[in-house]
């Protein structure tokens, strides 16, 4: 689950993009200026120029939009996450509380009861007495009564305050047992689906409740291209079958780079934001394509800043370039108990 510092990160990030679409539709406004009013660039360079940037631009807005509302559905997720444990932890420490004072009510009880039928037998062996002492006693017989029916009373209480906070326990633990079940039946599903890719090339885990499905660069794509290969196209529709009827499944593709800067010149890129952005749009395309809803589907780049190893090798690097898909089944029966208590 996500804490403080993934918030400070997020906020990081979301002020980087800002910075980084002011910064790049000033770069086009300066390249358009420069190809106006250059002889050497030729209409037709101009007019592919002008085609390059508008899809660019159509692809950055799309990307600004995902961005917004992944970030929004995380944020949204790890709140009520945070909050269904925090009540979960409340619950747990209650019951045993509530336990603890119901057996020292019960030993309190036993002792009333005791003393109780200590009395009754020394009313009876007393009750030729004087008239002083016999009321004396009717009056202890009385209170205890009465201390008897409170606490008998309170004990009726704690039992039922009890019952129904462990009642509330076990739904909420059935319930977080399903989805952990539903996690792994949903990792052998897609294990299954991939089976004839090789572990270097892709691999599947479970990990803070998510699927995590991460394939290398090698698989997917050329250095520096975002055209994805037959091979990752051939493992991205196999993924998509197997994901068609999980409906409660949310899919979360993000791109990753290593730090190496993007090759000068190269087409429609700047840096590393670009590359991962544009790989994670394009695989989010070829998922949609091969049956999964939009809705479900949303494309992110994360760059070179959460890599899985240090850029200090070429090995390193090359597990740093991968492209991971994120499945997040629903929690609203959870959020509904939480709601509930």
């Amino acid at each position: 689950m996500a804490g403080a510092g993934d918030g400070y990160i997020c906020g990081v990030t979301n002020i980087l993009f800002a910075m980084f679409f002011l910064l790049l539709r000033k770069i086009y406004v300066l390249i358009f200026i420069t190809a106006a009013f250059t002889s050497c660039v030729t209409k037709k360079k101009y007019d592919d120029l002008s085609a390059r940037k508008s899809k660019l631009d159509l692809d950055i807005a799309a990307c600004e939009k995902a961005m917004a509302r992944v970030q929004a559905d995380r944020k949204s997720v790890e709140e009520k996450l945070t909050e269904l444990q925090a009540t979960h932890q409340k619950m747990v420490k209650d019951s045993a509380e509530t336990g603890v004072a119901l057996r020292k009510t019960r030993s309190l009880y036993q002792e009333l009861n005791n003393t109780y039928d200590k009395l009754i037998k020394n009313h009876d062996r007393l009750l030729s007495n004087s008239a002083s002492e016999s009321s004396r006693l009717s009056g202890d017989l009385a209170r205890r009564e009465a201390e008897l029916l409170a606490s008998k009373n309170q004990i009726d209480k704690l039992s039922a305050d009890l019952k129904t906070r462990e009642d509330r326990l076990n739904e909420m633990e059935r319930v977080l047992a399903e989805k952990d079940k539903a996690v792994t039946n949903l990792r052998n599903k897609v294990s299954n689906a991939l089976l004839g890719f090789k572990s270097n090339d892709l691999t599947v885990n479970v990990k803070n409740g998510k699927v995590y499905v991460s394939l290398s660069e090698q698989l997917l794509f050329k250095s520096g291209s975002t055209k994805v290969d037959p091979k990752g196209q051939d493992a991205l529709q196999k993924l998509a079958q197997a994901l068609r009827d999980q409906q409660e499944v949310n899919v979360l593709v993000e791109g990753h780079t290593d730090d190496v800067p993007v090759s000068k010149g190269t087409l429609g890129m700047k840096d590393n934001w670009d590359l991962s952005v544009l790989r994670a749009t394009e695989i989010t395309r070829i998922l949609t394509n091969a049956g999964l809803t939009p809705e479900r589907v949303t494309p992110s780049g994360r760059s070179k800043y959460v890599p899985v190893a240090q850029n200090t090798s070429a090995d390193q690097r090359s597990l740093n370039r991968r492209t991971e898909i994120i499945l997040t089944p629903k929690l609203d029966e959870l959020f509904q108990i939480l709601e509930k208590n």
